[in-house]
């Protein structure tokens, strides 16, 4: 499928969207003061080794301290190698230990970074491992003598002397040897910088930082579907044409320069898109509609067949909505950008061949989205059980923040229910204190039926506890929000 790529940048602000057939697929964006922090190299300080949990925290120099298992030490996956009882991390690090580490995820709400000490330079063809002499190809190649090809080619290419081993990208197919080797020079280079300032700076430090958005869009998204790569912004894209003619001469010809008046992303109506991504529904042509609700856990996605009456029979109807249903998730998949677990509540269907072609269009629309994903099938409760990996924040946690009305409950309490809170309230001060007056601050959803339905119910406690109870309308208060002030 032929596919666009449209860059907006602003001072404060990157923004890269994929288009494919006319529809957004998918949506990155990067705010200059939250870049992430995934693929950056530090040297950190252990703070905290945790035996009972075979963790530690590293500080990293960000806000919250950073997060490694054992599974992640570089020492623990040699071991395991080989085949060898597994050293206890206590044994491994120690507190105030300097460690030489990558960040695999960026901090996610609560939780910090995930660190790793397994490090890994991603370049436009090859990633670098300089500890592991291993070369490897990426599973995305299908070609089992393509495979060999490029890894005999790699393993030629590498000079003598040289440490470490690489892993074979999907767009190092049909690359020249030039280019394969002008990759491994850039990457030794960028370690042996590296090596330097580890041996040269305080910890924490930062040692190594990812490329920005755009760059990396060039070398992780531009692929030989990519029809043109449109950026609206002059020095932008200078700086993506002089990166394109050191590492990816090819792509250089695809960078357009976009300069109409109508803003760039209104082209594709992708503004549009971007919020109709922060709904729960989504609805389908046919009338059916999906219901997408993002928990901290999991993800769970529900279809419903909506005002769709099908054709000949219940069955069909319901076959129909699903198999559409699974060209939408995938794409709100990607859309979204949601990781984790992912659960997935199909329309019950009788007919098993009906669950199996549903299944395998499902795994059809899914293969077309670069972040690895794991359908695991059906489930004795008719669920579909999936995984999709999470490397950063949704969309939605990067544009939206917790409601302080329903503090992230997604439902407020009624006004009645404030009503009798307040009431209840009231009756528990009068038995400890003697004031002359009770005075109700609320919003005016709250006053409005204290002086209607429930004016007969206030009076009432008026009269059982002998106090004045007055009424006012606070300006800017949630319906949830009150105060009790004793006069």
């Amino acid at each position: 499928m032929i596919e666009d790529i449209l860059i907006n940048v602003t001072p404060f602000e990157t923004r890269v969207a994929l288009v494919s057939q006319g529809a957004l697929q998918e949506v990155q964006l990067e705010r200059s003061m939250q870049r992430g922090q995934v693929g950056n190299i530090y040297l950190g300080k252990v703070v905290r080794v945790l035996p009972g949990m075979q963790s530690a925290f590293v500080d990293i120099g960000l806000e919250r301290a950073a997060f490694i298992h054992i599974a992640e030490l570089r020492e623990n996956r040699s071991e395991r190698a080989a085949s060898t009882a597994p050293t206890p991390i206590e044994k491994l690090i120690f507190e105030g230990q300097s460690l030489l580490v990558q960040v695999i995820k960026d901090p996610l709400g609560t939780k910090g970074a995930r660190l790793s000490t397994q490090i890994s330079i991603a370049g436009r063809m090859l990633v670098h491992l300089p500890h592991d002499p291993h070369i490897g190809v990426s599973q995305k190649i299908d070609s089992e003598s393509e495979r060999q090809s490029l890894r005999d080619r790699v393993t030629a290419l590498i000079t003598e002397g040289e440490k470490g081993g690489y892993i074979v990208r999907t767009q190092a197919e049909g690359a020249t040897d030039q280019e394969l080797r002008a990759d491994i020079d850039y990457l030794t280079t960028l370690w042996k910088l590296v090596q330097t300032k580890a041996k040269t700076l305080p910890a924490p430090s930062v040692l190594h930082q990812e490329l920005t958005l755009a760059q990396r869009v060039m070398r992780d998204m531009v692929r030989p579907e990519t029809n043109q790569i449109l950026v609206d912004s002059r020095s932008t894209l200078t700086e993506l044409i002089t990166w394109a003619n050191i590492y990816t001469p090819s792509v250089t010809e695809r960078l357009i320069h976009y300069s109409a008046e109508r803003p760039l992303f209104d082209t594709a109506n992708i503004e549009d898109e971007i919020q109709r991504a922060m709904l729960r529904r989504v609805d389908l042509k046919s009338g059916g509609y999906l219901i997408i609700d993002q928990t901290e856990a999991l993800t769970t996605v529900d279809v419903n067949t909506g005002g769709y009456v099908g054709g000949r029979n219940f069955d069909d109807t319901i076959f129909k909505t699903n198999l559409e249903a699974t060209h939408a998730i995938a794409r709100q998949l990607r859309l979204r950008n949601l990781g984790g677990i992912v659960i997935i509540d199909f329309i019950d269907m009788e007919d098993a061949g009906h669950r199996d072609s549903v299944l395998a269009e499902l795994n059809k629309a899914l293969s077309h989205d670069r972040t690895r994903v794991t359908v695991n099938g059906f489930t004795q409760l008719g669920l579909v059980e999936m995984t999709r990996k999470r490397t950063r924040d949704s969309l939605a946690h990067q544009l939206c923040e917790p409601c302080p009305t329903c503090q992230s409950r997604g439902s407020v309490r009624t006004n009645q229910t404030i009503c009798y809170e307040i009431l209840r309230e009231i009756l528990r001060e009068a038995r400890q204190f003697n004031p002359k007056e009770f005075r109700i601050f609320a919003s005016q959803g709250v006053v409005d039926l204290f002086l209607e339905e429930e004016s007969q119910h206030l009076a009432m406690l008026g009269d059982f506890i002998g106090k004045r109870i007055s009424l006012e309308v606070a300006t800017g208060y949630s319906q949830e929000q009150y105060d009790i002030v004793l006069t």
